[in-house]
């Protein structure tokens, strides 16, 4: 039982990956679309170069939306208002002008007969006005539809009078009563009465347009199964490419029944499972420090499953938006986190899974791979903020240069081109710059270091150097002179310099603890190692790497910067004391004066250990002429190699004479040295 726990405390970060491993297969293939794949994969323009293909179902050819949005816009614009007609408005008119006329003095001298024969015209005038009815203002269609008694009449505008056109025809009309006096009397009586009985009906008017719409057919004409639909080497357009889309939108939903999805889910699934396997692959075999750390895998895996969930949500909202992910962020963080070549692995494995579920593949392929190329060859220095900018600007560019391109392809002209997609892509660029605060995020989280914290822990007057200048300032003047020639160092091979001359400038902390126990802060003649074995003495000085580690547990500081604190010294023998302890006589362990290591395992941290080395020896130099230095750092990293010290370390022999030859230049430049001119 206790052989088996043990097991699984040894095996946990295995196990951990599997668990990983699957979990991400599981989400992503959850995050697909629902629906099978056509197999043919065809361009608008291009040649079909498949065999001829005969309709393997019966289908209805499918409008393009285009089409759909044309016949809605025609409906929409032929539209005729409603308009509803109040009966009891025009019976209160008509009341309101009986009890007038007989009121009114004007009329009080007429007798019975021609009071009666005037109001009848009076009536008769109303009752042509309100026979359909009179609206408050002139309407701007030039027809409407008047519902009247539960009845809709088509009706044009000249039939429905506005208040002031019922004026005019009432002065018309009233100008064949033979009075002036009466037709005047009456006119005015009659304008005074007249109201509008006729409003327009919003709800009914879009009611009857709904209707209309709902009957627009999304299908024009059926290919029958076995119908040819296309030959080999005709090109895409057209009909040929209505019949295409509409075999594919069929074909995909049919698939996607019955026992057909979970075939098709194990497929995705393997796919998948393949795309991820190469993923884990790479780091096991060309990462292996990221691979065995399983907080990095988990942040890698944790973006590659965000990229995949927005992209996968954006195309079942709206797959015309699809370019305002911002896939190149992606390859961004990956590169200021770890490298290039990480950041551009990952970026292409995402595109391959995102490539099951975009519509054009091909060219979201295309343009995703290229400016993921852009983004890693342009990133560089984000802590200098001018740069991400530069970057995101050429990303931006080279998405409009991309569709500008398949535009043409596609159509042949500039025609219909979409400028709203040039909008999407400078929307992709703006969330890009979303990266630096997401870095910050990531930094908090996942507890990594990036370009921008190294800036910050590189500043001398931080509360741990300026305590590391007070306590050993002959340290930290060592600090700075090691970091001034490992940074240059690191420049010349293309190593990460900002992060070598961060380690450099804290690599010494531990010393601290003890200062007067190191030559560089010794102000006297006076050696505390004079009065005490050389076993301890070498312990001291071993010892100064395990404080400094945990000086910087206790100060927060990054694990990759404390990764140079481990390894500057490697595995190496603190050879003085060695020595010592031998001409002492008895038998002496050499264990006891070799530094815990590990040795370098980077090229960052195998520079530091050869700039260390060579800043610390360089003060015995007596005499120093450029043969003396050469040949003192040519002794210093052989002795190191001898050593096997970077035998783990990924820098090549080249590189190492690059260092060698950087570090030479910066010493000879140290001691001002200058060429001896001939007598």
């Amino acid at each position: 039982m206790s052989n088996s726990i043990d097991n699984f405390y040894k095996n946990q970060s295995v196990i951990y990956k599997y668990v990983l491993y699957i979990l991400s297969i599981a989400l992503i293939v959850y995050f697909f679309p629902k629906g099978g794949k056509f197999k043919y994969e065809f361009q608008k323009g291009k040649p079909w170069q498949y065999e001829s293909l005969n309709s393997p179902l019966d289908f209805s050819i499918k409008k393009t939306p285009e089409e759909v949005e044309k016949e809605r816009a025609e409906l929409e614009a032929k539209k005729v208002p409603y308009y509803t007609a109040d009966g009891d408005i025009a019976q209160e008119v008509i009341a309101s002008f009986e009890e007038a006329f007989y009121e009114s003095e004007k009329f009080q001298f007429l007798n019975d007969r021609e009071k009666q024969n005037l109001s009848e015209k009076g009536l008769l005038i109303l009752q042509g006005l309100y026979e359909y009815g009179i609206v408050p203002s002139q309407i701007s269609e030039t027809g409407l539809k008047l519902v009247k008694q539960n009845k809709a009449l088509e009706l044009t505008n000249s039939q429905v009078p506005t208040v002031a056109e019922a004026e005019n025809k009432i002065a018309i009309e009233t100008a064949a009563v033979p009075t002036n006096e009466h037709q005047q009397a009456l006119s005015d009586l009659l304008r005074s009465v007249i109201k509008p009985n006729v409003s327009y009906d919003k709800e009914l008017t879009e009611n009857a347009l709904a209707d209309e719409l709902s009957k627009i057919s999304l299908t024009r004409g059926e290919v029958r199964e076995g119908e040819l639909v296309i030959t080999t080497g005709e090109v895409v357009e057209g009909d040929k490419l209505k019949k295409l889309n509409s075999l594919k939108s069929e074909y995909e939903s049919e698939l996607w029944s019955g026992n057909n999805s979970y075939f098709i889910l194990f497929g995705y699934t393997v796919l998948v499972a393949l795309v991820l396997m190469m993923l884990f692959l790479f780091l096991k075999n060309y990462r292996p420090e990221i691979f065995a750390d399983n907080n990095k895998v988990t942040f890698i895996f944790t973006n590659v499953l965000l990229m995949v969930f927005v992209t996968t949500l954006v195309v079942k909202t709206n797959e015309n938006y699809l370019y305002v992910v911002p896939l190149c962020i992606l390859p961004l963080i990956l590169k200021n986190f770890f490298d290039a070549r990480l950041g551009l692995f990952v970026h292409v494995l995402t595109i391959l899974l995102l490539g099951f579920v975009v519509p054009n593949s091909f060219e979201y392929i295309f343009l995703q791979i290229i400016a993921g190329i852009i983004t890693i060859l342009t990133v560089s220095e984000l802590y200098k903020r001018a740069n991400l900018f530069i970057s995101v600007g050429q990303i931006t560019l080279i998405y409009i240069v991309g569709y500008f391109a398949f535009h043409i392809i596609h159509e042949g002209n500039l025609n219909n081109i979409e400028w709203i997609t040039f909008g999407i892509f400078l929307l992709n660029g703006m969330i890009t710059l979303f990266a630096q605060p997401l870095i910050y995020l990531y930094e908090k989280i996942f507890g990594l270091v990036s370009d921008v914290s190294l800036l910050e822990l590189s500043d001398t007057n931080s509360k741990l150097l300026k305590e590391l200048s007070d306590k050993a300032p002959g340290t930290f003047h060592h600090s700075l002179q090691v970091a001034n020639l490992a940074e240059a160092a690191a420049n010349q091979i293309g190593a990460n310099a900002m992060l070598v001359r961060v380690g450099a400038l804290y690599h010494d902390i531990g010393k601290m603890e003890n200062p007067t126990y190191f030559t560089e802060n010794q102000i006297t003649n006076i050696n505390p190692h004079d009065d005490i074995p050389p076993k301890e003495s070498a312990k001291i000085i071993i010892d100064h790497v395990i404080k400094g580690i945990e000086i910087a547990r206790k100060n927060n500081i990054p694990d990759r910067v404390i990764d140079f604190l481990r390894t500057h010294h490697g595995t190496s023998v603190v050879y003085y004391f060695y020595k010592k302890q031998e001409e002492l006589g008895g038998e002496v362990n050499k264990e006891d004066f070799a530094y815990p290591g590990p040795p370098p395992f980077s090229k960052e941290t195998a520079i530091l250990m050869m700039a260390d080395a060579v800043e610390a020896a360089s003060k015995s130099l007596k005499s120093p002429n450029s043969q003396i230095i050469d040949d003192f750092v040519e002794r210093i990293v052989k002795s190191q190699m001898d050593a096997e010290q970077f035998l783990n370390a990924d820098i090549t022999l080249k590189e190492i004479e690059a260092v060698k030859k950087v570090l030479k230049q910066k010493l000879i430049n140290i001691y001002h040295l200058r060429v001896e001119y001939p007598k």
